[in-house]
Formats: C-alpha cells, sequence, structure tokens
C-alpha cells in the first residue's frame, strides 16, 4: 500500500498516543479521536471499575450503534425524498 495522499497524525486518546495514517485530514483525525475522547471518558466516568479494553469495547459499541440509527435514519429520508418526487 502507497504512503501517497496519506496523512500521519499523532492524537491523545484515554491517556494513550496512537499515531493515525490515512487520506483524511489531520483536523478531521484530531476531531474523530476527541470524541472517541470524549465517549471514553463519559462511559469511564459512569462505570469507573471497568478496564480500558471493556470501555473501548463499550466505546465501539455505543458507536456502531448511532452509526446504524444515523445510517437507518438517511435511508429513511431517502426513501421519504423518492417518494415525494415520484
Amino acid at each position: 500500500m502507497s504512503n501517497i495522499n496519506k496523512n500521519r497524525t499523532t492524537v491523545d486518546i484515554y491517556g494513550q498516543q496512537y499515531t493515525i495514517i490515512g487520506p483524511e485530514s489531520s483536523s478531521h483525525v484530531r476531531l474523530v479521536a476527541s470524541l472517541v475522547d470524549d465517549k471514553m471518558r463519559e462511559i469511564g466516568s459512569k462505570n469507573p471499575s471497568l478496564d480500558v479494553n471493556k470501555l473501548a469495547v463499550l466505546t465501539a459499541v455505543n458507536a456502531v450503534n448511532d452509526f446504524i440509527k444515523l445510517k437507518d435514519e438517511l435511508e429513511r429520508l431517502k426513501s421519504d425524498l423518492e417518494r415525494e418526487h415520484e
């Protein structure tokens, strides 16, 4: 895989540094990392006994749940628009 058009961004998530390499802008990667960090801290504050691995999994489950809800809503809105233009 080529590194052409790939950015390298170092971010801090829940006290750990990660280097993310990809086509997204550094500002986008920092925004994503900030949202992940915020969600981990939110879940961690409500469940202080969780180890970091379980916390990371719960954060991923929450993120995928939100993604599926948004995807379903987008499909519903697209379907509504198509019906309106028929």
